[in-house]
């Protein structure tokens, strides 16, 4: 069967001319192939330098096949769904000529007239939704979108369980973790003491909206945070990165950024953490890197949006609930008067949630339930 996913990925080209996008992305797509004999992905590239998250595809049985980017904040971006529209309906149509099976991952602005055209399509196709399904108020372009894939009969994947979800929104976890990994992550936290000095770790858009500020605010409370913490890593980077680093300063707090890292390289940084701070009020689905966290150890303290709560709980981790700086410092107060004990309980308990959070996990149930 061949396969064509049509996506918003970002791609670039190496100096040496190799093809590279987003690697969670990427990942996923290098996983599927065992189960398809080509797969074809439409998606945007990008004419600038590629980011240490990128990475290559590891089979040529994997096409890319590029897209002029669309969409985005600024008024020329918005104003590029429609110009390219003609474009991106053509490279979509000759894609779809070559394959069996699609699946198109919104909400993205393309969304808005390919979701649509692929239901006119006769191919067997699937919508997977990766932002939140419930957000109350959502964008325009991603209200239509879920108005969209909730009136029309082809199955959609979403993150979390909710009220009146429609029989063909199949509830879904991201997959994110090899089975490999799974046995790897096993030893690292059974191999954890989780006592002070603690380790944290954040990873995502280094923003206020994902948690940053919350973060720093709340470790700025204590008179001397290095009392009970070893260091606290930063992966990812922003606009305000700069803003966070001269705070970090002035405040003389264990905080270490490293902008934009590799899989393996954030892996790394899981390994030797013993918490994951994700206190987001961010649209999220469910973030792969809570997954990603547990699976090594990572005791989660995170916000309860869209459908983290459903996952995460006092059993397994934290919930800063609500999503403030106070609440968060709350948090670090009680986590220092926990025996560890009970700290390996949760963490125990965290790495047994990560076990739908694997590839084939995700491709046993596209086979079965989608294709």
């Amino acid at each position: 069967m061949k396969l064509a996913i049509i996506s918003h990925t970002e791609h670039y080209k190496t100096d040496n001319g190799e093809i590279v996008g987003w690697g969670p992305t990427i990942t996923e797509i290098n996983q599927l192939i065992e189960n398809f004999e080509k797969i074809y992905h439409v998606a945007f590239f990008h004419e600038k330098e590629p980011p240490p998250s990128s990475i290559p595809y590891t089979s040529d049985n994997i096409e890319f096949v590029p897209l002029p980017p669309s969409g985005g904040r600024s008024i020329r971006g918005k104003l590029s769904v429609l110009t390219n529209l003609p474009r991106t309906l053509a490279t979509v149509k000759n894609v779809l000529s070559k394959v069996d099976a699609f699946q198109f991952r919104a909400p993205v602005g393309i969304g808005v007239y390919l979701i649509p055209y692929l239901n006119r399509s006769e191919k067997i196709g699937w919508f997977k939704y990766a932002g939140n399904w419930a957000q109350e108020k959502p964008p325009l372009g991603y209200a239509l979108q879920r108005k969209m894939l909730m009136n029309q009969s082809r199955t959609v994947t979403i993150n979390g369980k909710w009220p009146h979800q429609p029989k063909h929104c199949l509830t879904f976890e991201n997959p994110c973790l090899t089975l490999k990994e799974r046995d790897e992550g096993q030893k690292i936290m059974e191999g954890k003491i989780y006592q002070p000095k603690f380790i944290f770790c954040f990873v995502g858009r280094l923003e206020d909206e994902k948690g940053v500020q919350r973060i720093l605010d709340a470790f700025s409370t204590f008179e001397d945070s290095r009392d009970f913490v070893e260091e606290i890593h930063l992966i990812g980077d922003g606009e305000k990165r700069k803003f966070y680093e001269n705070q970090v300063e002035a405040n003389k707090l264990p905080v270490t950024f490293y902008g934009f890292l590799s899989r393996n390289e954030v892996f790394d940084i899981y390994k030797k953490s013993h918490f994951l701070l994700l206190p987001s009020t961010a649209s999220e689905g469910f973030p792969k890197v809570i997954a990603e966290g547990m699976n090594f150890g990572c005791i989660p303290i995170v916000s309860d949006i869209s459908s983290v709560g459903q996952y995460i709980n006092a059993d397994n981790g934290f919930v800063v609930n609500l999503t403030t700086a106070e609440k968060l410092a709350s948090v670090l107060v009680e986590i220092q008067q926990l025996e560890e004990k009970i700290l390996k309980a949760k963490a125990k308990q965290a790495y047994q949630v990560a076990v739908n959070f694997t590839f084939e996990h995700y491709n046993e149930r596209i086979m079965k339930e989608i294709l």
